[in-house]
């Protein structure tokens, strides 16, 4: 039933991507290293035969490639990396050995798929996490502000956040408004 199906799995990087597959029924391996954005993978993917059922892990390249081997015609999951089974005592990691790793898991059944979402979805989780990073960065500045004043000032916690001093370069305080 599954014969002639090609389970392939790609290690993603910005700049290159590992690709290794396997052929059910032969057990054939074929095995690439791809130069360039993770977009060219696909054309390796067009070039192995039979149907080609496709995985890579989710991470900071986004879905852009999922959407694209999908428009190409490619069956594409995207697995969630935490949910990958791990050897106990196997720590040799190369791009190869974990995208061949993902093809026979992937042929297993193995592994959990993500839902890969929409791009203005995927845009606006960007944007969320964007924002939750710039509080905790100014969350970060105000105690490292409030903490110099309290050591050099003398100037409690509550009066500096309260009163919203501010660092007059080097001349003194003043309040802000």
């Amino acid at each position: 039933m599954s014969e002639g199906i090609c389970f392939a799995g790609l290690d993603v990087h910005a700049r290159k991507t590992a690709g290794a597959a396997v052929q059910l029924g032969s057990g054939e391996v074929y095995k690439a290293q791809i130069a360039g954005s993770p977009t060219a993978a696909i054309e390796w993917l067009q070039s192995l035969p039979g149907e080609v059922r496709a995985v890579y892990e989710a991470g900071p390249t986004g879905f852009g490639l999922a959407r694209a081997a999908r428009a190409a015609g490619i069956e594409m999951t995207v697995c969630s990396p935490g949910a990958i089974p791990r050897q106990p005592g196997d720590h040799t990691k190369t791009d190869q050995r974990d995208a061949l790793k993902l093809a026979r898991l992937h042929a297993a059944g193995q592994l959990r798929a993500v839902l890969v979402p929409a791009p203005e979805l995927e845009a606006l989780r960007d944007l969320v996490r964007a924002r939750e990073d710039l509080r905790g960065d100014l969350m970060a500045a105000r105690h490292r502000i409030s903490k110099m004043l309290l050591e050099t000032v003398r100037v409690t916690v509550c009066e500096a956040v309260v009163t919203g001093c501010l660092i007059s370069r080097g001349i003194g305080l003043r309040s802000g408004s």
